[in-house]
């Protein structure tokens, strides 16, 4: 059983971690690039041959609908910003190993586990204590805010967006009439 609130947000993230990995078992191509209706945001091939996400909808304009393979993108982003060591009183994460996004699913579940290990390793180094201060002037506006709120809007984003994929691939089995084109 969890003795403190570290112990406590790192079975949370674990939890959410597990539900997330067993639900994307099995992910197929066609359901990671799958378009349920037009004008998706996806993964897209770019001019320079990598895969790059279409990205977070610019100020003013509609945030549109995304695909699973934007959404796994997100979250495994997500998971390994650069912000999240030193917000979190840790060392910058290492950087991935790969250039663009993941343009199969197999790699996007990769990518996904190779992320979540890198959250997991700064999340279980944080002590009781660190989690109780601000976060300081390298979170600019959210300086003030505890790095225990900050570790709880990573995990809020980590379970709302895997929700999501997991509705999307129940949308895909099911056959999602009227979705497919």
């Amino acid at each position: 059983m969890p003795d403190t609130c570290r112990d406590d947000l790192v079975e949370l993230s674990d939890y959410a971690w597990r539900r997330l990995d067993e639900r994307m078992h099995g992910l197929t191509d066609a359901e990671y690039l799958w378009e349920p209706v037009p004008g998706c945001r996806t993964v897209r091939r770019g001019p320079d041959g990598l895969h790059r996400s279409d990205g977070p909808s610019r100020p003013g304009e509609p945030n549109g609908f995304t695909t699973l393979a934007w959404r796994l993108c997100h979250i495994a982003d997500l998971l390994r910003e650069n912000r999240n060591g030193p917000w979190l009183g840790r060392p910058v994460p290492p950087p991935r190993t790969s250039e663009g996004d993941p343009a199969t699913a197999e790699a996007a579940l990769a990518e996904l586990t190779a992320a979540h290990d890198c959250w997991r390793t700064i999340l279980t180094a944080t002590t009781e204590e660190s989690l109780a201060e601000p976060m300081g002037p390298v979170a600019g506006h959210y300086a003030d805010a505890t790095r225990r709120s900050f570790v709880l809007h990573i995990l809020d984003e980590l379970i709302h967006h895997g929700a999501e994929a997991a509705v999307m691939r129940d949308l895909y089995k099911a056959g999602a009439p009227g979705l497919r084109a």
